[in-house]
């Protein structure tokens, strides 16, 4: 897979260095020359020298080629642009940008070419609330523009769900369970899958489906989904 990396600080390193060690083909862009030089020889990616924020710095370094774009720098404005010029100049299908400022999350959506957002504050939120939470819906991850949300259940003992095999929940169209950890083993659900008490139920989730899954997995008297407050 082909990705591009914009902003070379300790975030786009990182997922550089980690991309490039599993095989991936890696281009880091970076505007400061002398973090380049720095840097370039412990990490083993194709450097680019170059502002990120630039159509013609993005097509001299072949972006209509990548497969994913990873908007990484410390200043959400220049995310937006990189995600922005990604999808739209560039076709990329798929664009990820990494959100500084939790009040700027509402900006990071489908219009600016995001298709995944993650903000750091709110993630690790989500999964403390995932570490803790039994019995409740907690999402984790929001893609599409906030479309659409990767949620997590760990079915509590009363849970409607216990002893039920996926088909017969009658899980709605608008939601897919894409896996079952039980007991640290994942297993790959399918229509006669039992869930038991215990079990974390990873969906994905899009439009209004996501009452009721709580209403399935959770039960009808359970509280809102557990997930950091909108800014």
């Amino acid at each position: 897979m082909r990705v591009a990396v914009a902003g070379a600080g300790s975030v786009g390193t990182a997922i550089a260095k980690e991309l490039s060690a599993n095989g991936h083909d890696v281009v880091l862009f970076e505007k400061d020359p002398e973090v380049v030089a720095r840097l370039r020889p412990h990490l083993p990616v194709r450097w680019v020298t170059a502002d990120a924020c630039e159509v013609s710095s993005l097509d001299a370094a072949g972006l209509a080629e990548v497969d994913v774009v990873v908007a990484a720098t410390g200043d959400d404005e220049d995310n937006l642009v990189v995600s922005l010029l990604a999808k739209q100049e560039f076709a990329v299908p798929r664009v990820v940008a990494r959100v500084n400022h939790p009040a700027n999350q509402w900006m990071f959506t489908e219009a600016w070419g995001v298709d995944v957002s993650v903000s750091t504050p709110q993630l690790i939120t989500a999964l403390v609330e995932e570490a803790v939470s039994v019995g409740s819906l907690v999402r984790l991850l929001q893609f599409q523009g906030g479309e659409a949300h990767l949620v997590e259940v760990t079915l509590a003992e009363d849970s409607p769900a216990a002893g039920r095999s996926i088909a017969d929940l009658g899980i709605p169209r608008d939601a897919t369970v894409v896996a079952v950890v039980r007991e640290e083993r994942v297993v790959v659900p399918r229509g006669d899958t039992t869930l038991s008490a215990g079990d974390e139920v990873l969906l994905l989730v899009t439009g209004s489906a996501e009452p009721e899954i709580q209403r399935l997995l959770v039960g009808a008297q359970a509280p809102g989904p557990a997930h950091p407050a909108a800014p």
